[in-house]
């Protein structure tokens, strides 16, 4: 049995605040080792539960923020930026019988602690076929065309509820409760590192491959701060204004949607001005 974990860092143990996940700040390297303590929370739970190999793929920010000196010996991590399926990477090769979200968030414009969807502002929502979806429902879509179920969801209390609508079966395990999007009830890493390892091994039991879903075409679409971000994003070909602040474009595939998604916040970053956004 091979999992893969995609390790996200705003719902780490601890984390409330920008700093603490803004790489080269003091407050990251603080919550560095947090974060890691969660993922190897997770890995063990996994092996406790009859995983034979477990993959992390770093999906925060630059995507170097674990600390490989601290990981769990039986684990292996797949680090750095420019990956094809970005925060899945690993999925698509035919060997992963599930998946788990560690330190995952809820989506832009929702309630959650650091709550964004991909960029930490400028996007206020995102829609798939109508309905509100952050990282973690795209991804869980993304995951569904390559068979792979999600089995565990870990961040703060409403990530946890949030993970109901898009992966119902998965086991949850909330480190903290949130009061504001810069504020949270932390429990400490002793308990959550338990409470994520007892999770871990209880999802274990739901891996297993299925045929892969063919669910599209999917209408997404996208919601910014700031009118002239629409003209940012439809440079992409396919994507088009829906509205002053709106853009939409339809994927055959949640794969090529995720693609496309990548590219349009891509380009709104690089439209984004230090002082007015």
């Amino acid at each position: 049995m091979k999992i893969l974990i995609s390790a996200d860092m705003e719902g780490a143990t601890g984390v409330t605040w920008p700093a603490d996940v803004l790489p080269g700040t003091p407050q990251w390297e603080r919550c560095r080792p947090l974060f890691t303590s969660d993922v190897n929370a997770a890995v063990a739970g996994f092996f406790d539960g009859g995983a034979d190999e477990v993959l992390i793929n770093e999906a925060h920010w630059t995507m170097r923020n674990l600390l490989l000196e601290r990981l769990d010996d039986r684990a292996q991590m797949l680090t750095g930026r420019h990956k094809a399926l970005s925060m899945v990477e690993g999925v698509q090769h035919g060997d992963v019988d599930a998946i788990a979200f560690v330190g995952y968030h809820t989506g832009a414009g929702t309630e959650g602690v650091l709550a964004h969807t991909y960029l930490a502002n400028s996007v206020t929502g995102v829609w798939v076929d109508g309905v509100p979806a952050g990282e973690g429902r795209l991804n869980a879509l993304v995951v569904a065309e390559y068979g792979v179920p999600v089995v565990l969801v870990t961040g703060d209390d409403r990530a946890c509820e949030d993970a109901k609508g898009y992966a119902p079966r998965a086991r949850t395990a909330a480190v903290k409760d949130y009061v504001s999007r810069y504020a949270a009830v932390c429990r400490t890493p002793a308990r959550t590192a338990a409470d994520i390892r007892a999770a871990a091994r209880d999802a274990a039991a739901l891996a297993g491959r299925y045929e892969p879903e063919a669910g599209g075409p999917y209408e997404v679409e996208l919601e910014f701060d700031a009118e002239h971000l629409v003209g940012a994003a439809s440079v992409v070909p396919g994507v088009e204004r829906s509205g002053v602040r709106r853009v939409a474009y339809t994927s055959p595939t949640m794969y090529e949607g995720i693609r496309c998604f990548k590219a349009v916040t891509t380009l709104v970053s690089s439209a984004v001005e230090e002082q007015y956004g």
